[in-house]
């Protein structure tokens, strides 16, 4: 028996009316159901997201960071010279209360590094894994990790110096513009490429700066130690700066990506 309203298809209810007239046909299937595309190009409960909100979270994030190894290196520097003069000179000053002050400022400044940097950490790879997600959907073929190890990259040994660069190259690739046929637009990596330099380079200078720190026992050996530290610090003001400048042309691209994608109005 054919539905009574459409006289097409066959009826399936009491009412004698099929599927698609009831309103009771069941959805489709995820791979072929269309995908809801909202304000700027962004999907509605699917991907691509939006990074901007953890952009701006991870900038603020890092503006910390900086403040942090700010207020170490002037503490740093200041128990430096208490040392410095105690070695040279030998100004006691370093072993009376000046400089048990300064030692308390330079652990206290130390935490605040600590919590700040893992802080930073939890939001950065939150985004770094929206972001690599997105440009799975710009354009798979750019990507040579998966989007899981945005995440799991950065927890295996020696590995981490070089595959968070490989997720974040191929988020830049799949991120680029692209022309009015389809081709990317070529883009500098030198925000990627200075990043990623300066990072791996205050990691390193922080690993061997902490190790002779945590050995110095003469006062020419803690005046060396702190020195390195200091300038591990620095160091570490410059990857932080980087990463900003990074993170902002990675959005940047991915916000222009997803435009592309946003619904057109139709011409009437």
């Amino acid at each position: 028996m054919l539905c009574t309203r459409c006289r097409i298809r066959t009826a399936v209810t009491d009412e004698d009316l099929c599927t698609f007239c009831s309103g009771t046909r069941p959805p489709l299937p995820g791979y072929l159901a269309p995908r809801a595309t909202g304000p700027g190009g962004w999907g509605v409960g699917d991907w691509p997201r939006s990074p901007v909100g953890l952009s701006w979270a991870v900038t603020a994030l890092l503006g910390t960071v900086i403040a942090t190894d700010l207020a170490a290196f002037a503490s740093g520097l200041h128990l430096h010279g208490l040392w410095a003069g105690y070695a040279d000179g030998g100004d006691r000053a370093v072993l009376g209360s000046r400089g048990d002050w300064a030692e308390v400022l330079y652990g206290a400044t130390a935490v605040a590094q600590l919590i700040a940097f893992l802080a930073t950490a939890v939001v950065f790879v939150v985004w770094f894994h929206r972001t690599s997600r997105n440009a799975e959907v710009f354009d798979p073929t750019a990507l040579t990790m998966g989007p899981g190890w945005s995440v799991g990259g950065w927890f295996v040994p020696v590995a981490n110096l070089w595959f968070p660069y490989r997720v974040a190259a191929g988020s830049w690739r799949a991120s680029t513009p692209v022309g009015p046929e389809g081709a990317r637009l070529p883009v500098s990596r030198a925000p990627l490429n200075l990043w990623w330099a300066a990072w791996v380079a205050a990691v390193a200078l922080d690993r061997i700066a902490a190790r002779m720190w945590g050995l110095a026992e003469e006062p020419g050996e803690i005046v060396g130690g702190l020195a390195l530290v200091m300038a591990a610090d620095a160091l570490d003001i410059a990857a932080a700066v980087l990463a900003i400048l990074f993170v902002r042309a990675l959005n940047r691209m991915q916000v222009e990506r997803a435009a592309l994608r946003a619904p057109q109005p139709v011409a009437v």
